[in-house]
């Protein structure tokens, strides 16, 4: 039986709350060394363009391409990709892919407008962006669902070009991987990855177009790249160690709460698992599970790790404290393993994606439930959404003034305009100005 300990708190004991805190205690402060090497690379990439990608590659995925072009994937390929997948797996992509696609269509927002009794005309344009670049993981693991997660939501907003980036260390592809692009309508892939792939996406070379914003999950040094090329392009987060919190009432089978809380831990050693109930005996039996359970798990080293460190088993009153612990979390997935979830869900409101009810597993999520499953993390979920199709769309406010709205309304800007100082402002405001007789 492999050696493990979990923190065991008690949320109404005197010193919980600084418990608490170590538990969550995440070292972001940023690494010089990353910081600077990340720069470097940075700057060699806007220098040197393709020819530094080309070495970058070679150095970091051990993948020589010839030319820039070799770095592309053709479409073809990707193609073949689809077409050698197992029928069971092609299956469940689409499946998948379908119910991704029909919740992001929920999501879509139309542009807009109203008129004012005189005339002014105020609304809202939506419209995609131009250009998005979708950054796939490829070293320890490889994430088909991350393709289908980043680019459906783009697809579906309209955005007119995607493009992928994954490294291919060892110059091995992955077909799921290539699949998925294919299912996904991916327009171009590129066989990059790390910090190199992300400043080429934000700055351009010969080769790779520069994008509009950046998507899709990384290690240190592309979370570190994307925080530095933010400003030339959007991102859509720097995302942190995954997490799970399991509220459960003690009704739920204490291996499938031991198991709920593997299919996060499994992840990394840094990654996050916490569960929290009433029941006194239900945290001891979902203890035992944990250790008869995690010699049975092929990652069972990184699951011992993982809720060593970071993992903890919490006591509260009743379920309405463990929303109050829940909400000064702020996870990144939630489970509510409970008898009446629906209830519990008005109190929460401070999570990236809630799973409701004993059945509900957070991993039907990651693949195939329909929400996406590019979440908060670290605590930003008290102000942070899960990717969607509002994230590839832009809005522009459209003001339309007929003579008699912008007599109004130069009035009202005139005086505003002059005491703040700002003559040009209020003098143009006043060109506007019907004068009366």
């Amino acid at each position: 039986m492999l050696d493990i300990s979990i923190t065991r708190l008690e949320a109404g004991s005197a010193n919980f709350a600084q418990g608490l805190d170590a538990v969550l205690a995440w070292d972001e402060a940023e690494d010089a060394a990353i910081h600077a090497r990340v720069m470097d690379i940075i700057a060699r990439i806007r220098k040197e363009g393709d020819a530094a990608l080309i070495e970058l590659t070679r150095l970091y995925d051990r993948f020589d391409a010839v030319n820039a072009s070799g770095l592309e994937l053709s479409r073809d390929e990707l193609k073949k990709a689809w077409d050698g997948l197992p029928a069971e797996s092609a299956e469940a992509l689409m499946k998948a892919g379908d119910r991704i696609r029909l919740y992001a269509e929920r999501q879509k927002m139309d542009s807009w407008r109203y008129a004012e009794p005189d005339g002014t005309v105020l609304g809202q344009q939506v419209t995609p962006l131009d250009k998005v670049g979708v950054y796939v993981p490829g070293g320890k693991a490889a994430y088909p669902s991350s393709v289908l997660m980043n680019a459906i939501p783009a697809k579906v907003a309209g955005v007119p070009e995607i493009v992928m980036v994954v490294p291919t260390p060892g110059g091995e592809t992955n077909p799921l991987v290539l699949a998925a692009a294919y299912l996904a309508g991916i327009d171009r892939v590129f066989r990059i990855g790390g910090a190199q792939a992300v400043a080429a996406l934000a700055y351009g070379t010969a080769t790779v177009p520069r994008v509009d914003k950046i998507v899709g999950p990384g290690n240190i040094y592309v979370a570190t790249a994307k925080k530095l090329v933010f400003g030339q392009v959007g991102i859509d987060m720097v995302a942190g160690p995954s997490e799970i919190l399991v509220i459960s009432d003690g009704g739920t089978d204490p291996d499938w709460i031991a198991m709920d809380l593997f299919s996060q831990a499994e992840h990394d050693e840094d990654a996050q698992a916490i569960l929290v109930s009433p029941d006194r005996a239900h945290l001891d039996a979902v203890e035992a599970s944990i250790r008869r359970l995690l010699p049975t798990m092929e990652r069972a080293e990184v699951i011992r790790t993982s809720l060593s460190r970071r993992g903890a088993l919490i006591e509260v009153r009743d379920l309405d404290e463990a929303a109050e612990v829940a909400n000064r979390i702020a996870p990144e997935h939630l489970e509510l393993s409970v008898e009446d979830p629906e209830s519990l869900a008005t109190k929460i409101r401070n999570a990236g994606a809630i799973f409701m009810g004993r059945y509900t597993a957070e991993a039907l999520g990651d693949y195939c439930a329909g929400p996406n499953h590019v979440l908060p993390t670290s605590g930003t979920a008290r102000f942070s959404s899960p990717l969607g199709v509002y994230d590839f769309q832009k809005r522009s406010s459209l003001i339309f003034c007929s003579p008699q709205g912008a007599d109004q309304l130069a009035r009202t800007a005139s005086v505003l305009a002059r005491g703040e100082g700002l003559t040009a402002h209020a003098r143009s405001a006043e060109y506007r100005i019907v004068e009366r007789s």
